[in-house]
């Protein structure tokens, strides 16, 4: 029987299942990672070498680390699918088109998956998250732009599925009983939170068109990167510059960081950004004319745009953030690149920091029901995926709301790529 893939590319972590005769299984596809079926969505070019190579998941991660940042580290790729402005980039004196480097990503899944099952594969139902964006045109173009990646990675089939219907079909897939359970699932990405409304069963799993299950569907452009960029601003910035103010030349006014600077350096991925020649020159300009804490601050930022180290800043807050899913309290500790970063955080200071943005996912989910015309106690199960599930904050909204015995958790980064294996298999039972 025909082989195909069932492929979640994620903001931060991606996964490839199989499906095969009526069978669906989750593929290594990062030997080198301690989470072998998880590839880190990550690419790195090495600066030297004629060919450019670019690594790829823990590779990237290894590399980037051992050659200190000398190359061009690229995450979150998947932030700018709907980013009209952002067409091209140039990376170490070669220009990529961003569906290029996509599908740079997307090939090395297949070929790894092809590799290990020692098959070519041509089919793929590749997952999306409700929203890209909350502008049409802007959805559609990053639906467009994802499929062309898709397409150019070697994939001549190509199907999409909602990234959290996906998940309920995982969910579905391990009921045991044919009972028909009314489930609600929260997929929690590190660039989305998508919610879905579904009857499920063991007999509507075998159905091609579960149109009339989806009772309600709904997203919002929050995840775990944005809690990240939080915790940054919040416990971090102020030792790269947020606070400093300098008297100017003529001693006028005063000024700091422009709002813009500012704004990337919340955001991983946007701090290489931060070398345009007028940002530097205000950077320079606030060193000429800060001293003491003030002058190691701004050294402090340049040292993290030129020697590239945002990853590993950014990792370590990811640490303290999951810390605190076990613990009250936590330190978000770096030492390194001149750094010496011991910061306390308690869980209450995070939840203070996220709060608004767990109000907007709860409206998300009030949405959802209103629009399914059901209220919490017709719920029977709540399913959550997703890394950013195990907040405790968010964890709690959903046991307040629809009561603690119907929380349902999964594996964090592979449960949409297995249901969308899922998928794959009941479409090619139809098209057989």
């Amino acid at each position: 029987m025909k082989k195909s893939f069932g492929l979640d590319f994620g903001t931060s972590n991606s996964a490839l299942s199989l499906s095969d005769d009526d069978n669906v299984r989750l593929l290594d596809i990062d030997v080198h990672s301690p989470i072998k079926n998880s590839l880190k969505s990550v690419l790195y070019f090495m600066k030297e070498g004629i060919d450019r190579k670019a690594y790829v998941g823990y590779e990237a991660v290894k590399e980037y680390i051992a050659t200190g940042g000398e190359g061009r580290y690229l995450q979150s790729i998947k932030t700018f699918l709907p980013d009209s402005s952002f067409t091209r980039t140039e990376i170490l004196n070669k220009t990529y088109k961003l569906e290029e480097l996509i599908a740079y990503l997307l090939r090395s899944m297949k070929e790894r998956g092809e590799q290990t099952i020692q098959s070519s594969v041509e089919d793929v139902v590749l997952g999306r998250p409700v929203l890209f964006s909350e502008d049409p045109r802007k959805d559609k173009l990053a639906e467009n732009r994802l499929v062309s990646a898709a397409r150019s990675a070697g994939f001549k089939n190509i199907t999409l599925q909602l990234e959290p219907i996906a998940a309920a079909l995982s969910f579905e897939n391990n009921l045991k009983t044919s009972d028909e359970k009314l489930v609600l699932v929260g997929d929690f990405g590190g660039g989305t939170s998508d919610f879905t409304i579904m009857k499920s069963s063991r007999e509507n799993a075998k159905k091609q068109d579960r149109s009339s299950d989806i009772l309600a569907v709904g997203g919002i452009y929050i995840g775990g990167d944005l809690f990240d960029s939080d915790i940054m601003w919040e416990k971090v910035c102020n030792y790269y510059g947020k606070t400093v103010k300098v008297n100017s030349l003529m001693g006028n006014f005063r000024f700091g960081l422009s709002t813009i600077t500012l704004s990337k350096l919340k955001r991983w991925h946007q701090i290489p950004h931060l070398r345009s020649l007028k940002t530097m020159q205000n950077i320079k300009e606030l060193k000429y004319l800060a001293s003491g804490e003030d002058k190691t601050r701004i050294e402090n930022l340049e040292n993290l745009i030129h020697k590239n180290y945002g990853y590993l800043l950014f990792q370590a807050i990811e640490k303290a953030k999951c810390e605190l899913s076990e613990s009250m309290e936590t330190k978000i500790r770096f030492n390194d690149y001149g750094m010496s970063i011991n910061e306390g955080l308690s869980q209450k200071e995070f939840e203070g920091f996220i709060e608004e943005k767990v109000r907007q996912i709860e409206t998300k989910v009030e949405e959802a029901l209103k629009d399914a015309n059901l209220g919490s106690q017709d719920i029977d199960v709540v399913f959550l995926t997703g890394g950013s599930s195990y907040v405790p904050l968010i964890k709690s909204l959903f046991e307040a709301r629809f009561g603690e015995q119907k929380i349902k958790q999964s594996e964090a980064f592979t449960s949409v790529a297995y249901g969308l294996g899922v998928y794959s298999s009941i479409l090619r039972k139809f098209h057989a």
